[in-house]
């Protein structure tokens, strides 16, 4: 700002604004806070600024720049704090479908090992249970979900 002033005594004489601001660090600071920060003057005073000394830009867009994807970056951080508690009820809603999708296959099961009790004792025998993977429709479905063959049922048993 002495640069230009010093270039151009009277670059500010229409602005006595300009003139106050531009007379002191402390004062130039104030205006650049006022200006980037605040968004007070900014076509008052930066924007004739820097038609006068393009590069200037560098100073006023990169705190704009700067101030800008600060804001930006504590609204994301907003947001993703937020979906990342909404995730945490969600991994919670999940726990709960799990139990229930658990107590329903548990059901499911008794029903298919109540049919393939041939002899109603309440207890299965290898040979029941490898002739309901053969013979039971929905215990084979079952069985091809989990991925369990005839062996792993042998194995299982033992």
């Amino acid at each position: 700002i002495q640069e230009m002033h010093r270039r151009d005594p009277e670059i500010f004489e229409e602005c006595p604004q300009c003139l106050r601001a531009t007379s002191s660090v402390m004062d130039a600071n104030l205006l650049l806070f006022k200006t980037v920060i605040a968004g007070d003057s900014w076509g008052t005073i930066a924007v004739p600024v820097i038609e006068a000394y393009p590069a200037t830009a560098i100073i006023f867009v990169g705190s704009l720049l700067t101030l800008v994807f600060g804001v930006l970056n504590l609204i994301v951080a907003v947001v993703v704090d937020t979906f990342a508690d909404a995730r945490d009820r969600d991994i919670l809603n999940l726990a709960e479908e799990m139990e229930q999708d658990m107590e329903a296959d548990k059901r499911f099961l008794e029903g298919v090992f109540n049919r393939i009790d041939v002899d109603k004792t309440g207890q299965l025998t290898l040979d029941q249970l490898v002739e309901g993977a053969r013979t039971d429709t929905e215990f084979q479905s079952r069985l091809k979900v989990m991925d369990i063959d005839e062996m792993d049922l042998v194995q299982l048993f033992e």
